[in-house]
């Protein structure tokens, strides 16, 4: 059964298409421009974008995200839902803005907008010298030097929560490799499952929680390990469900990379149900066939207070607000425009 989108104003894309003066196949154009930049998957024509302003096709993901970075606003702005606190709420009517209003921002600005997103979980982090250290490292990387002493930090999260962007804004920006869990671990995983008689993309079965899971994540802090041992900063992007309920691994690793010297940054990213399920349905991936099939029991498994115990920072992802920002800041570094 589709879903419904009663905060959903479809005329505000319209508005503010005409109020920058495009057709719709010009808009067609430029999303297609936005999506080649972002990696973003959309063939947007001129029978999409009507339909998309008609009020007959709520826009996907990609989609809202490309729309998003057209016209320089929030989807809250852009009608396509309501506004999170903090945020600008929708307009009945688009008053024709100054050109200083159109205009992206500075890159230290849109960058630090984005790390914004960062907040603390606990008591005992410090988000803002995170984020310093972040634009740090990000300097230094555009002007071809290195940040001294390795960092680590942890992106994790439930599925479809936007963790995996997040973690790809971060290494972006500070040129510290990516250790993404299923890109390191996958073909292995599901040859295994298959080897012990299970099914190769199941991921909800005892036989990959208690026989494989412990090898998947053991190989990506080992990977990890190797890194920080060579001085190279890490950023590890993973689910963490079971790793970050346990306080006393988080001692350990906490422990481990005090030992080491190593700063180390545990980042949760949030995100509401119905956002999660949207960019699960939109990726497709066969592991994830088992949470489509069973939605609901799926989600009522879900602790959606769950934070990690120990000292963590927090990422508002709720309707992909959070996500919002990267795309914003990345089109700025790119140069993106009109």
């Amino acid at each position: 059964m589709a879903r419904k989108h009663p905060d959903w104003k479809p005329d505000l894309l319209r508005m503010h298409r005409e109020e920058i003066g495009l057709t719709l196949e010009d808009t067609g154009e430029k999303l297609r421009e936005i999506a080649d930049r972002h990696g973003f998957n959309i063939a947007a024509n001129f029978q999409t974008i009507w339909g998309h302003e008609k009020g007959t096709v709520y826009p996907g993901p990609h989609y809202r995200r490309a729309y998003c970075r057209l016209y320089r606003r929030n989807e809250a702005q852009l009608g396509f839902r309501r506004a999170l606190p903090g945020e600008d709420a929708p307009v009945e009517s688009v008053p024709t803005p100054t050109s200083a209003e159109r205009k992206l921002p500075d890159q230290p600005d849109a960058v630090q907008q984005a790390l914004r997103s960062i907040r603390e979980g606990t008591d005992d982090v410090d988000s803002e010298a995170l984020r310093n250290r972040v634009i740090d490292a990000w300097r230094r990387h555009t002007a071809g030097g290195s940040v001294d002493g390795p960092t680590v930090i942890l992106v994790g999260g439930y599925a479809g929560s936007g963790k995996s962007e997040f973690a790809k804004f971060l290494g972006g920006l500070t040129g510290w490799p990516i250790l993404d869990k299923d890109s390191l671990t996958r073909p292995l995983v599901d040859q295994l499952l298959v080897a012990l008689g299970g099914e190769a993309h199941d991921r909800s079965s005892e036989l990959y929680r208690e026989k494989v899971r412990p090898l998947e994540y053991r190989c990506l802090m080992e990977a990890a390990w190797d890194n920080v041992d060579c001085g190279i900063s890490t950023i590890l992007d993973a689910p963490f469900i079971s790793e970050f309920s346990q306080a006393e691994w988080m001692q350990r690793f906490q422990n481990r990379c005090r030992s080491k010297r190593v700063s180390v940054a545990t980042i949760w990213v949030e995100c509401d149900p119905e956002s999660m399920r949207e960019y699960i349905e939109f990726r497709g991936a066969a592991r994830d066939a088992w949470k489509m099939e069973a939605w609901e029991d799926y989600v009522s498994g879900l602790d959606l207070k769950m934070r990690p115990q120990g000292p963590h920072f927090v990422v508002d992802n709720r309707l992909g607000a959070a996500v919002a920002l990267v795309d914003e800041a990345r089109d700025v570094l790119s140069g993106g425009g009109l």
